[in-house]
């Protein structure tokens, strides 16, 4: 099994202030599964990151494998843009990540499912 794990669950995890997200990543960190993250949840991350939380971040990174945006990850996040931008409202990073998931055969493990109306994503 492979999962890409959306910012929202990684604010979670590194807060451990939600149970069910820390029981849940435990359990997931343990199993065979391949944990991917974005180059977008990262600068999401990143961006918020107060300097005492960089150590944390630093070695959070490290456990997990980042999924390069090449091109046809490009190619499917304008198809879902331009499906979705004006119906659904999604942004760029949403669309990233949804090419992402799909490119990589991935769960996303999400929060914010209303962010991922593309046909097909599976979640986690």
């Amino acid at each position: 099994m492979t999962v890409l794990i959306d910012s929202d669950i990684l604010i979670e995890v590194c807060r451990g202030r939600n149970e069910e997200i820390s029981s849940r990543w435990l359990e997931l960190s343990q199993s065979e599964a391949e944990i991917l993250y974005s180059p977008v949840a990262a600068a999401e991350l990143w961006a918020g990151a107060l300097p005492q939380e960089h150590r944390l971040l630093k070695g959070l990174f490290r456990a997990l494998v980042c999924v390069p945006i090449d091109s046809e990850i490009g190619r499917q996040a304008g198809d879902y843009l331009r499906q979705y931008r004006k119906s659904h409202g999604i942004g760029l990073g949403d669309a990233l990540i949804a090419a992402m998931a799909a490119q990589n055969q991935a769960a996303l493990w999400t929060r914010n499912r209303k962010h991922y109306p593309m046909k097909g994503l599976v979640f986690c």
